[in-house]
């Protein structure tokens, strides 16, 4: 359980940031840059979809989740439906988890092979294996200690292109001037209403569904605490896609004859970064890759574990015996996921081959999901045939000639909303299951009111953790910002790492603080007795 939920570990903060990380990987910076150089503001328009899903989990999911007590993000489907709709859901969503994780990786090593000439393979490789193994290790907490560490890192690095980006392309109002119809947040076929309305929806059901998503709920400590989680992500999805995505806008100012827009960001960094700052950008892209990556690993290694091993080989296996299990089909999703990554381009590129996966595959998948935990009357089979329906459907409207992304998707959205509900119509005659489903939402229905206190001991770990980062990250930062102190990205990258030494500093009283009050409670038990 804690090597997939981390105890009483993860903070509403943490968690919080880890979810707006485990969405936020390089694919931002080479797809939805791609779409920033080409079309404008219109990216941050289409990348703002995920502010939506966090606010619906904020009022109707986060409760569910936590309430639902399990340990995987498909446990429940076994008491909503039944067994075998869980294990088709568990085995058809690792692999659309591999095949995402295998995009995700390929983003990475397009901006590092185009940043530094190191071969494509050669980052790929080093990438997926270095998540791997620290996920291997450390399990959930990793994932969030990482997650945090490298959205410092993230942010500060990005941070700094942004003015450098204004600058050179001569502020907003030389921008309105030289590319206008790209200062339109409705810009392009991509800012076609019915585009819009499509992709905002795809976006939703997915996130919604999303594994990585629905962990930090059913982690968080407290109810609140998972509203909190929701809340913050919703705050991050907003402000940091503009970050983000502006320098992107601004390249096409500044370098209008690319070939490739998917190279705009790197191509950006590389003109206007000096080498030392230029590394951080590399290493932010890695933090970016690994956060997303390390949280996949983790949740489709306990869909491996809880509902396929555990639940048909092994249902009385010891915890030791789940946590080497664990650990292996961790190491396991890691290695097929960097081999899978090194053939993504033969297929067209990330944003297409992701825009393609989430309309075929992800959509059928999740809806009975996310769907299911609502609403009581839908039966087994719907769930089933709504998967199958749709996957059809969306298989044959997208490999029909003259039928749009946007038009196919959602005629499969609808296929798919109309076969689960319709197997609600006539009431099921098995007592069993209807008294299994009351069962479940009753659950639902009942708020936890037990309140878990921290592992003390876990704390300080965590506080100890979080100081080294921070100082080491910080150290980066200085020392890579010196050698360009005389520029405004130097001085940016130094104050930046000073930051993060004063970060360190905090979480270092906290650790002491911590460690306080485990001495002053163990004096205590000890008088007691």
């Amino acid at each position: 359980s804690d090597y997939f939920k981390g105890g009483t570990g993860m903070s509403w903060i943490a968690g919080g940031i880890s979810n707006f990380m485990t969405k936020f990987s390089t694919f931002v910076f080479v797809a939805y840059a791609g779409i920033a150089y080409s079309d404008g503001l219109i990216a941050i328009t289409l990348i703002w979809c995920t502010v939506l899903p966090s606010l619906i989990a904020v009022f109707v999911y986060a409760r569910r989740w936590k309430r639902a007590g399990i340990i995987s993000p498909v446990e429940f489907l076994e008491t909503r439906f039944n067994a075998p709709i869980r294990q088709i859901f568990s085995w058809s969503g690792v692999l659309l988890k591999l095949l995402d994780d295998m995009i995700k990786l390929y983003s990475i090593g397009i901006f590092v092979t185009a940043a530094s000439g190191i071969p494509f393979a050669t980052a790929v490789i080093f990438c997926g294996l270095v998540v791997a193994i620290y996920t291997v290790i450390g399990g959930f907490l990793a994932v969030i200690v990482t997650d945090v560490v490298q959205f410092v890192i993230l942010f500060f690095s990005t941070l700094i292109l942004v003015p450098l980006a204004y600058n050179a392309a001569g502020g907003l109002t030389h921008m309105q001037e030289v590319i206008p119809q790209n200062m339109n947040w409705f810009n392009g076929k991509k800012g076609a209403p019915l585009f819009l309305i499509v992709y905002y929806a795809s976006i939703v059901i997915k996130y919604l569904g999303n594994w990585t998503f629905i962990q930090r709920f059913y982690s968080a400590r407290t109810e609140s605490d998972g509203r909190k989680i929701g809340w913050l992500s919703a705050i991050l999805f907003l402000i940091f896609p503009v970050i983000f995505l502006f320098p992107a806008v601004a390249a096409r100012v500044i370098l209008p004859e690319l070939e490739n827009p998917e190279m705009a960001y790197v191509a950006l960094c590389l003109n206007l970064l000096p080498q030392g700052i230029m590394g951080l950008m590399i290493a932010a892209m890695f933090a970016a890759t690994m956060s997303v990556l390390s949280a996949e690993y983790n949740v489709t290694a306990s869909v491996l574990t809880r509902d396929i091993y555990q639940r048909l080989f092994r249902k009385n296996a010891a915890p030791r015996e789940t946590l080497w299990v664990a650990r292996f089909m961790t190491l396991g999703v890691g290695i097929i996921v960097t081999v899978g990554a090194l053939y993504v381009g033969r297929f067209g590129g990330a944003f297409k081959v992701n825009q393609y996966l989430s309309s075929i595959l992800s959509i059928p998948m999740i809806i009975p999901v996310i769907m299911g935990v609502i609403f009581w009357r839908p039966q087994p089979w719907g769930a089933i045939a709504s998967m199958v329906a749709g996957m059809a459907v969306g298989a044959v409207l997208n490999s029909t000639q003259g039928v749009s992304w946007e038009m196919a998707t959602l005629i499969e959205i609808l296929v798919c909303l109309a076969v689960f509900f319709a197997s609600g119509i006539y009431l099921s005659k098995d007592r069993e299951y209807i008294s299994k489903v009351a069962a479940f939402f009753k659950k639902l229905a009942t708020p936890v009111t037990e309140v878990l206190d921290a592992d003390k001991s876990v704390m300080v770990g965590l506080m100890m953790l979080y100081a080294v980062a921070f100082v080491i990250t910080g150290v980066m930062f200085v020392i890579m910002g010196i050698p360009s102190i005389d520029n405004m990205s130097g001085k940016l990258a130094v104050g930046s790492g000073l930051v993060c030494i004063v970060g360190a500093a905090v979480f270092y009283s906290k650790e002491l603080k911590i460690k306080a009050q485990i001495k002053l409670k163990n004096k205590a038990s000890v008088i007691e007795h």
